[in-house]
């Protein structure tokens, strides 16, 4: 079976899920729609799809499924655009920023019976999916703390956080998503603490770029998250489980894994540069799962109440930075 896809928004996700798309044999990229014409050209050109609207997308009879890429706030009405049309869909996260809608748009997945999944990526990456396996397989007992640092290499622009929804939402959301894949537990409780350390404008736009979360279940598990827009570094992105009977880790990656000693010392090369790189594999991996579910007609993971959890740790986490208290799920 060969799922024909329409690609709705060319932007910069838009270009990976197009690479990822296209990298699977049991994939085709039949159309692709964007507002900015030469962006949706260059898809076209590199992987053979037409330029379509998103009316023509959702009326043709050649596409079985669509990837939304589009911006955050229209996710919810493309959703339920293409359920009513019979489409599987790949949604980019978050569905919405506002709860309440994310809980009307999955009403109308639920009574269509659309096949919808989530665009939480990290659960996709080879190596935080090999740490899923060794819990999984015993080797370090009962998880019971789950450090998670994630730095972005450099703060996106002002007009972006202006629209994004502020950085728990934009970007811990993803890391709200994995301590839950990795914690077995729902977190009862979230503590965050946020600054403004890295430019003075993120802080005028009304948001934060310096950011710590505790999140604790019913049982007590715990979960760290460390969340900066700025790491000189490069892309920082690193896992670490404890538990009952000892830890695993997964480390920062490089486009090149080597080190040299010479009388400088012992160097590596730097890391990748962000996530359109770090997580090629983790794509790729992601749409072969949703292609996967399709062809066995099984439900799509994560699917949209994993999306809908993320946020509303994002919101619990955001109220708890505003008014420096836990706040209780």
């Amino acid at each position: 079976m060969t799922v024909r896809f329409g690609l709705l928004g060319a932007g910069r996700i838009g270009k990976v899920h197009a690479r990822a798309i296209g990298s699977n044999q049991a994939a085709r990229l039949v159309a692709v729609a964007d507002a900015a014409e030469q962006a949706a050209r260059d898809i076209s050109d590199a992987y053979g799809a037409e330029m379509r609207t998103i009316d023509q997308i959702e009326q043709a009879s050649d596409i079985d499924a669509v990837v939304i890429c589009t911006p955050t706030d229209t996710h919810a009405d493309l959703i339920e655009r293409f359920a009513r049309a019979g489409k599987a869909i790949f949604c980019e996260k978050p569905i919405d920023l506002d709860v309440g809608r994310v809980e009307e748009c999955l009403a109308v997945v639920e009574q269509t019976g659309a096949a919808l999944m989530v665009g939480f990526n990290r659960r996709f990456d080879p190596h935080f999916m090999a740490v899923r396996k060794t819990i999984d397989e015993g080797a370090i007992g009962t998880v019971e703390m789950v450090t998670i640092t994630s730095r972005d290499p450099g703060p996106p622009p002002i007009d972006y956080i202006k629209r994004s929804g502020g950085i728990f939402r934009d970007m811990t959301i993803h890391d709200f998503d994995m301590a839950r894949y990795l914690l077995g537990e729902e977190p009862v409780s979230v503590s965050a603490h946020a600054s403004v350390l890295v430019d003075k404008a993120i802080g005028e736009a009304g948001d934060y770029d310096s950011v710590s979360v505790i999140l604790e279940t019913g049982s007590g598990k715990q979960a760290l998250i460390s969340n900066s827009r700025r790491a000189t570094y490069g892309y920082d992105q690193r896992i670490e489980v404890h538990g009952s009977k000892g830890m695993v880790a997964a480390e920062n990656q490089r486009p090149v894994s080597i080190e040299v000693a010479n009388e400088k010392g012992y160097t590596r090369p730097p890391l990748h540069d962000f996530f359109m790189t770090r997580y090629t594999e983790a794509y790729a991996n992601e749409i072969a799962a949703f292609i996967a579910a399709m062809s066995a007609g099984r439900k799509a993971s994560p699917g949209g109440a994993d999306g809908l959890a993320a946020l509303r740790l994002a919101d619990a986490a955001l109220l708890s930075a505003r008014e420096g208290r836990t706040v209780r799920l």
